[in-house]
């Protein structure tokens, strides 16, 4: 049973380092790092590290709001830099 939980998570780590990778939408990056975190805690799980698990699983949500902050911001500078038509940086 714990060899098809540990391909299971394998598979959502996996799926969710891709997607970041190769996704163009900010939306899409962030149900892949989400997919990608519950991976992580998965593997922690299996190897019975249940406090270093809890603590993954409540950090978890507090960076995927960082992550959606800091894409409004980088929306906003860019946003700010095209209308005052200093593009090339």
């Amino acid at each position: 049973m714990e060899f098809f939980v540990s391909i299971i998570a394998i598979a959502l780590m996996l799926i969710g380092a891709l997607g970041v990778i190769f996704l163009k939408k900010p939306l899409d990056k962030v149900i892949m790092f989400s997919i990608m975190d519950l991976g992580f805690v998965l593997v922690i799980v299996l190897f019975k590290y249940l406090d270093v698990s809890m603590f993954a699983a409540l950090v978890g949500p507090l960076s995927t709001l960082i992550f959606i902050l800091s894409i409004v911001k980088i929306n906003e500078i860019r946003k700010k830099k095209i209308a005052s038509g200093d593009a090339d940086d």
